[in-house]
């Protein structure tokens, strides 16, 4: 990853994430942007439920030489107070994010911020690294010297309490009282909310009170409300004298005990397990949920979704530990599976599951699949219990389209499957404003077939009777799809169920007939041509457009308000998550050679690896402008857009299967 420079400090953001779904984050400048910036935000029902609790802190130094702000806020209208900002001299973001801040006097401080793994805390350490220089401040003054006079640091918290997707105001309701308990603070804002401890070793001073206006620009960019108003109960205060500060932040009333030096070696001992950094980006997305685990589809403000896990799950599965967290994930959703669908949001206690996506079942079946070889193949061991509740689940998805089920989701007499009513949007494409579907895509959409086929090829490995008609829906796809004056495939056909009626927009989803996932569906020489004409039209590179140039509804920027962003989310946009089916498909028409692996490599997944440099430090975005520079846009911390990089990146360093290989799990004889 390459160094962020000082210009990008405002747009670039670093995350902590606790594997519980809460994290803290902000800029590398220190100054909130969103909502969703925090030092200490929880999830109360992990992954969900997540609050807001410490939105932020006011440090500064105070020397012989006077007062230095560490940190820096944006009020409104437009207005930066203190400059703690321009006193950044260094950032690093491993192996967690790690500021140096250089006062005018020659100060030094380091402060590091760390979320402990499972545990709803966060640590807040200072260090003193140069005492400041008497006779000398701001380049003045005769034969400087450094003092040994005492260095004090003094942090203000800023607290809220509040659901993480909205903004807090001061009101008469928020509850500024401090439970002391040796080195514990403890405060209460809000009747039901989590209470907020502060585990110091500096000494604490009550002294209440509001600060007004926080400005949030890129809430304001949003088209949403942008200003807050956080409350601040006390300050601490410690001397630095060569030992450190510090200030564990937890959600609940943590122990007065709290090591914060055995925590962060316990943390660092954990992340120094990962092999790379693109693993410990990984881990980030990997939460608690239930006795099990789940994967969040990003930051800062998806949970956990079905199509997202399933796709993400694909990549994961290429590194230490991945197949152990496909099994459990793939076996906590199999008893979701409903009418053949699973849902596309897992359902929370007390809610009922959203079953909207005619794609997140399918992809289950792909990642389902993809365990099973691994077993197949000993990379693995799968209990015989476990194998049968996976291929019950297979036999249920493929059974249950066939037969039809919810959203007019069925095989129709081709062999293909039909899905969608008005008003309602099932495929990755899913953008909606007010009761306008921005992309409906209801018929036969050209990757839920390539999908289907794909499930019907598995489901025949084990069960024979799906043979003939995975063969009658591959000779359908092969004859209906092609589009021969785009020299592409048609991205929906019999568009609203009407026969003959064909969508001829050239979008990405004709990539999956030819790569990112395990069977090849579109034969030569169609499937270099599909490959060329995204090459041509839709790559980037940081991923692939969501609509190539020049077709109606293309959208070059994605940018104002919440309509005008929906509108544009997949009429143009770059989504990064496609580069991995983009990259398998070029590779398969090329030839798996090595010398084609290299070319890809460095044509294709080299550019996306300098995004981990960009916006979301470590990470790769959700999405990007359609046109150059390609400015990033959306969640900053993009799960399956990781996934994708990684699965693509094995691709071109190991073989890939070939398209005639069959399944090796063997065949069960379970009741569907």
């Amino acid at each position: 990853m390459k160094s962020v420079s000082r210009a990008d400090w405002l747009a670039s953001e670093w995350l902590e994430a606790d594997g519980l779904g809460g994290f803290a984050s902000s800029t590398v400048s220190g100054i909130r942007t969103r909502r969703y910036h925090a030092l200490l935000l929880t999830a109360t029902m992990p992954p969900t439920g997540r609050m807001a609790l410490v939105n932020g802190i006011e440090a500064w130094l105070e020397t012989p030489n006077g007062r230095f702000a560490l940190s820096a806020q944006r009020y409104a209208p437009d207005v930066v107070h203190p400059d703690g900002h321009n006193r950044i001299d260094d950032f690093r973001i491993d192996p967690w994010p790690t500021w140096t801040f250089r006062a005018e006097d020659g100060t030094e401080v380091s402060q590091e911020v760390v979320a402990c793994h499972e545990r709803g805390q966060v640590i807040v350490r200072w260090r003193l690294l140069s005492r400041p220089l008497v006779g000398r401040v701001g380049g003045r003054g005769p034969n400087p010297v450094r003092t040994d006079q005492p260095v004090q640091l003094m942090v203000r918290p800023l607290l809220s309490g509040r659901d993480y997707h909205a903004l807090h105001h001061e009101n008469p309701s928020f509850e500024f009282g401090a439970e002391v308990t040796g080195a514990r603070v403890l405060w209460r804002p809000y009747p039901g909310v989590p209470a907020i401890s502060a585990v110091s070793d500096g000494s604490y001073r009550h002294e209440p009170a509001w600060y007004r206006d926080f400005q949030y620009d890129a809430e304001r960019e949003r088209g949403l409300d942008f200003t807050e108003d956080l409350a601040s109960p006390g300050l601490f205060t410690w001397t630095l004298n060569g030992s450190e500060a510090t200030l564990i932040l937890s959600a609940g009333e943590a122990s007065p005990d709290l090591d914060a030096g055995w925590l962060l070696d316990a943390e660092a001992r954990r992340r120094r397990r990962f092999d790379s950094p693109l693993q410990r980006a990984a881990d980030a997305y990997v939460v608690r949920r239930g006795a099990g685990k789940t994967i969040v589809a990003g930051y800062p403000w998806f949970t956990d979704w079905g199509r997202d896990t399933f796709i993400t799950l694909r990549g994961f599965m290429t590194l230490p530990g991945g197949l152990d967290l496909a099994r459990d994930i793939l076996l906590a959703w199999a008893p979701a599976v409903s009418e053949g669908m699973v849902p596309n949001r897992f359902p929370d206690a007390g809610e009922r599951p959203e079953y909207n996506a005619v794609d997140a079942s399918l992809w289950y079946v792909i990642a389902a699949h993809e365990l099973l070889e691994a077993a197949g193949a000993g990379r693995i061991a799968l209990a015989p219990a476990d194998k049968e509740v996976l291929y019950r689940a297979i036999g249920q998805i493929v059974a249950g389209y066939r037969a039809g089920t919810r959203f007019d989701i069925r095989m129709d007499e081709d062999g293909l499957l039909a899905a969608g009513v008005p008003g309602v949007q099932l495929t990755w494409m899913d953008a909606k404003v007010g009761d306008q579907v921005i992309t409906p895509r209801v018929g036969k959409p050209v990757e839920v077939q390539a999908l289907w086929l794909n499930a019907l090829r598995i489901a025949a490995a084990i069960w024979p009777e799906y043979c003939n008609v995975y063969r009658h829906g591959l000779a359908s796809f092969q004859l209906r799809f092609w589009n021969e004056p785009g020299d592409c495939l048609y991205d929906v056909v019999d568009v609203d169920h009407v026969a003959g009626r064909n969508d001829p927009a050239v979008r990405p989803n004709q990539i999956l007939a030819v790569g990112g996932l395990p069977y090849q569906v579109l034969v030569e020489p169609y499937a270099g041509r599909v490959v060329e004409t995204v090459e041509r039209r839709l790559l980037t590179p940081i991923g692939l457009r969501s609509l190539a140039p020049g077709e109606p509804g293309y959208t070059p920027h994605y940018g104002g308000g919440v309509p005008e962003r929906d509108s544009a989310y997949h009429q143009g946009t770059v989504w990064p998550w496609l580069i991995g089916p983009f990259v398998h498909a070029w590779l398969r028409v090329r030839g798996d050679t090595p010398e084609a692996k290299r070319e890809a490599d460095e044509r294709f997944l080299s550019p996306l690896r300098e995004h981990l440099g960009v916006a979301g430090l470590g990470h790769i975005s959700e999405i990007a402008d359609a046109e150059p520079p390609h400015r990033p846009g959306g969640c900053p911390f993009q799960a399956w857009s990781l996934g994708e990089l990684l699965r693509a990146s094995r691709l071109v360093e190991t073989q890939i299967v070939p398209d005639n290989a069959r399944p090796t799990h063997q065949r069960v004889r379970a009741a569907v």
